[in-house]
């Protein structure tokens, strides 16, 4: 078994987050079949572009004043929900989203794929 605590991960500081990779390609535990990690979405970070990728499970680790927002097209996120601690969120693969908090806000989550290939943007480039 490995075991590392948040507060003992780097930080990559990526456009619009900052993630903490636990599991899978260049992350604390190496994985070539899945990906797990932190990210925080803040006015630190600036505001990430609507994106998708690999199909991701994502559980609301905390949450002020933030929500997600999906929809068919990076221009057309028809759809948004209010987010509180707790909550799991499915994305199909390909599906655009994105996370969005007002002032004073943030999302902070955790992220897990059943790959290591397609999940993040930056890997579309």
């Amino acid at each position: 078994m490995e075991i590392i605590e948040r507060k003992n991960m780097p930080v990559d500081e990526l456009p619009g987050r900052d993630i903490q990779r636990a599991v899978g390609k260049n992350s604390a535990f190496e994985s070539r079949a899945m990906t797990v990690g932190y990210a925080s979405y803040s006015a630190k970070c600036g505001v990430m572009e609507p994106h998708c990728h690999a199909e991701e499970t994502v559980v609301i680790f905390d949450a002020e004043k933030g929500r997600v927002c999906w929809g068919d097209t990076k221009d057309n996120l028809t759809h948004s929900r209010e987010l509180e601690r707790g909550m799991i969120l499915h994305i199909p693969e390909n599906e655009w989203h994105a996370f969005y908090y007002d002032e004073g806000g943030f999302v902070d989550i955790v992220f897990i794929y059943g790959t290591s290939d397609n999940v993040r943007p930056e890997d579309n480039k």
